[in-house]
């Protein structure tokens, strides 16, 4: 029977052990029958090599003879940290919905700080969307807006303060513009506005034409809207939020702040580089 969770506490008492997390895997990647994946031949009856006299994961495959674990092909190969801490280092990163440092996450797995900041980056990549289609569909709500963000010119040293003030064209170069794409109910999108990049052609980019747009009352959608199946905006210059009960930005502003809150309380302080990177996740 597999183990059902919905806890990181049911979660580590369904998977006391590294024998477990590693059955747990086979299940779940294999359906239980062991697949080469040098051949894709799939046997139940592939050897199991015994390390000490014991079985420990290491398969030899009947066909093409080659060794391999259930961990191959995976974000947990080659590496040597218990798959348990592996198990839970995941449940944690996909928990927080506000991210987790490398610090707390070592000090919550009892690893060092680099062991930590190594598995994150293994996650973050293994979490990557690698789909480029474009969200939404016929009958699909699309919410898209844009964020900004930057460090505040009040907490800038005088000198860089002044210089800004001064020169209009410096004042938004500590600024990141994101633009970011929510189907209700669905998956979500970031996307970083570069200089050479504006917001109708990322929103014909990463949308299909054949959703429902809903968007605020800004000048980007007025034009680009038309060549949606339909597009309906708020006004919040007006303190307009919902109409109709349907007619809103809420799911998208709800992103946003989680967004907010990430950057505040975990990464603190992020160049542009790094926002593309968070935006690939």
């Amino acid at each position: 029977m597999i183990p059902q969770f919905n806890s990181f506490a049911a979660m580590v008492t369904a998977l006391p052990t590294d024998k477990a997390c590693r059955e747990y895997l086979e299940t779940q990647r294999w359906g239980g029958v062991p697949v080469c994946p040098h051949c894709g031949v799939v046997d139940a009856n592939h050897y199991k090599l015994n390390v000490k006299g014991e079985f420990k994961g290491m398969y030899k495959c009947r066909s093409c003879k080659e060794r391999f674990t259930v961990t191959m092909g995976t974000m947990f190969e080659g590496s040597p940290i218990p798959l348990r801490k592996w198990f839970m280092a995941t449940f944690m990163f996909s928990a927080h919905k506000k991210g987790i440092s490398s610090h707390q996450l070592a000090r919550d797995l009892g690893v060092t700080q680099k062991t930590a900041w190594f598995m994150l980056h293994r996650l973050r990549l293994a979490f990557t969307d690698s789909n480029d289609s474009p969200l939404g569909g016929e009958g699909v709500v699309v919410e898209t807006d844009v964020t900004i963000h930057g460090g505040k010119t009040k907490n800038m040293h005088n000198k860089k303060r002044a210089a800004m003030l001064k020169d209009k064209s410096m004042r938004n170069d500590n600024k990141t513009s994101i633009s970011a794409y929510i189907e209700r109910g669905g998956n979500i999108r970031f996307d970083v506005i570069d200089h050479n990049e504006n917001e109708p052609d990322l929103l014909r980019k990463h949308v299909d034409t054949d959703s429902v747009l809903m968007t605020d009352t800004a000048n980007a959608y007025v034009k680009v809207g038309k060549e949606f199946a339909h597009h309906a905006s708020v006004d919040h210059t007006k303190d307009e939020y919902v109409r109709d009960g349907v007619i809103h930005t809420n799911t998208i502003e709800g992103a946003f702040s989680h967004f907010d809150r990430m950057v505040i309380g975990t990464y603190h302080s992020i160049t542009p580089s790094i926002y593309r990177l968070i935006a690939m996740n």
